[in-house]
């Protein structure tokens, strides 16, 4: 299931339970009100298993694919105090909280990927009418950007190439988010570029803040805390830090120092996280913390938004005063080649 659809599961889930609804009869319920076929599959996977007698917690560790690994972690505490109810409902805020975030990511980045398939098409049909106007006139074909393109299969050329650029693009997106290493190498090198490296770490640390909130809330060992926590900001450097920030705890050091050593974590967040510690309010420093660094992120989003927008810009401006250059100095030389001949010369 993905976010959206795990934030209903858990929001329906919750609310039966708390209605007291058994919960053999909440998983059918809410496996008939889903309109999505991965829940719906989930589901009776569950209620077979549960019919079976297993624990629900249980049941979703077979399915390590199907159920995000906090998720599991939090359904297991809850199982086992009672609060079952309790933790999907705050999962089921955590999941929707999550969509916002894609949505407003999503929307901001939108219009910048509009103005490069726009600038794309804009040189392509140049190509492609300075071709057939040349063809028309029987003249010498037309070359825009000097890089032997030219005509309708310069167009179509120029346009391979940058859809095959794109499609690269994004199968490397892919295979690196698959390899553990590669993703860390990666959001590591991302997150000391200046607007997004503090993107993806108010990002990173507002997930992290809410998952510390919730999982401590529920009675979660604070070394597995910490673990799923540093899972769910969903950033390969955070990741890699979890032997390094739970080795540290383990030898007697405190929280605030373990991500000192780290340095993935702001100087202000973690002067809060040691006053945390002090007053024995580290989770709720956290969950107050969580919507500040959401904010943050809001704001970095627009500014690198607004880079995008004028990157692109300058880009599509770059090429249009290449191009008039271009065919500016062409149409020079073949002036001057024209004067220059025998025949283009009055006095011969």
């Amino acid at each position: 299931m993905n976010w959206r659809e795990l934030a209903v599961w858990c929001r329906s889930m919750s609310t039966m339970l708390e209605g007291g609804v058994e919960i053999l009869k909440a998983i059918k319920t809410s496996a008939k009100k889903s309109s999505s076929l991965r829940t719906r599959r989930a589901c009776q996977y569950l209620e077979e298993q549960v019919t079976a007698g297993t624990e629900i917690n249980l049941a979703m560790r077979k399915k390590p694919n199907w159920f995000p690994t906090l998720l599991i972690d939090l359904v297991t505490v809850g199982e086992k105090t009672g609060h079952l109810p309790e933790v999907l409902k705050s999962m089921s805020a955590h999941y929707e909280n999550l969509v916002r975030l894609k949505n407003e990511f999503v929307s901001s980045i939108t219009w910048p990927i509009i103005q490069y398939f726009l600038a794309m098409g804009i040189i392509g049909g140049v190509i492609y009418l300075l071709g057939l106007i040349t063809a028309t006139n029987g003249a010498e074909a037309t070359d825009p950007l000097g890089w032997g393109l030219t005509g309708e299969k310069g167009a179509i050329r120029w346009f391979t190439i940058n859809f095959a650029i794109i499609f690269a693009v994004v199968i490397l997106y892919y295979v690196i988010n698959k390899l553990l290493a590669g993703k860390q190498f990666v959001d590591m090198l991302l997150l000391r570029v200046p607007v997004v490296g503090r993107c993806m770490q108010s990002l990173a640390i507002a997930r992290f803040s809410w998952s510390f909130y919730l999982t401590q809330s529920s009675g979660i060992d604070i070394i597995e805390s910490l673990k799923a926590s540093l899972k769910a900001t969903s950033n390969g450097a955070y990741e890699a830090a979890i032997p390094r920030i739970t080795d540290k705890i383990v030898n007697g050091g405190t929280l605030s120092e373990a991500m000192r050593e780290s340095s993935l974590f702001p100087d202000e967040f973690l002067e809060m996280v040691s006053v945390g510690e002090t007053s024995g309010t580290v989770p709720e420093t956290l969950h107050r913390l969580s919507p500040q660094f959401e904010e943050e992120a809001r704001r970095s989003m627009t500014t690198l938004t607004n880079m995008l927008n004028v990157l692109i810009r300058v880009m599509v401006g770059g090429f249009i005063i290449f191009l008039i250059f271009s065919l500016a100095l062409k149409y020079i030389g073949t002036i001057n080649s024209f004067t220059d001949s025998p025949l283009g010369n009055p006095g011969e």
